[in-house]
């Protein structure tokens, strides 16, 4: 093909604009806007305020588009935010079944309440697991909200690779000290592609991925993370360490 038999690059320029609302949060977003106009009759002082929390409200529960890294052995980021521990650290018993006995690379991601809570699958597959456990509200900062806060366990197994083998990346949604619902789109059995919606939780909170001992990090402590676009860690690849500066 000649330079001439090229099909021509788009000229169709973009702009800007705010990132759609997600559809659990348009709710939200009524009912501030609600209290907002009702406030216009009771008292013009509070009018302005309310204004920001309903923007803050739409911006929270903001869906933007992401484009996914393609590629084999690659684990993209669950979840927008900051890149807060890597650790080798003993599975969670709700996990062992499917992801064994033996310590893992726990990646965790805190998003505060600014960054889109969308949170995306690392990998493609079929979700083997779901798991729901009730729990505290403490700080998802802490490394003891692991275990004691409210979360939600995910597995996902790989499509068979050719030569037969499959990997099953576990990850966990946990709530924090504002957070007070996680809210599940899949379901175990449900087929997803890399980097698709697979749920969200409200009002600040964390994302644990735990990396097979194959999979090396990509991403140093403090590094912020964008969900669905972010490489987080990579098969076979020299692991990443160190803090971002």
């Amino acid at each position: 093909m000649t330079s001439l038999d090229k099909p021509p690059l788009t000229t169709t320029t973009v702009k800007w604009r705010f990132p759609a609302v997600h559809p659990e949060g348009r709710k939200y977003v009524a009912i501030s806007a609600g209290i907002t106009l009702l406030l216009t009759i009771i008292s013009n002082v509070l009018f302005w305020p309310m204004v920001g929390v309903t923007l803050w409200v739409a911006t929270f529960f903001r869906d933007p588009i992401r484009t996914t890294p393609q590629g084999d052995g690659l684990i993209v980021a669950p979840a927008d935010g900051l890149v807060t521990m890597i650790q080798r650290v003993p599975v969670p018993r709700e996990l062992v079944g499917e992801l064994g006995e033996a310590p893992l690379t726990r990646v965790s991601i805190f998003m505060s309440v600014f960054d889109v809570h969308i949170n995306r699958t690392p990998i493609a597959g079929t979700i083997r697991q779901v798991v729901y456990i009730s729990g505290k509200f403490l700080n998802a900062d802490l490394d003891k909200a692991s275990d004691e806060n409210e979360r939600q366990h995910i597995v996902v197994e790989s499509r068979p690779q050719p030569d037969g083998t499959v990997r099953r990346i576990g990850f966990t949604q946990i709530a924090g000290l504002v957070a007070r619902r996680i809210v599940p789109f899949v379901k175990a059995g449900d087929m997803v592609a890399t980097g698709q919606r697979i749920g969200l939780i409200r009002f600040g909170s964390r994302v644990d991925v735990f990396l097979p001992d194959d999979i090396a990090p990509q991403v140093t402590l403090g590094q912020r993370s964008i969900a669905g676009e972010t490489v987080i860690g990579r098969l076979g690849a020299t692991p990443v360490t160190g803090i971002a500066q």
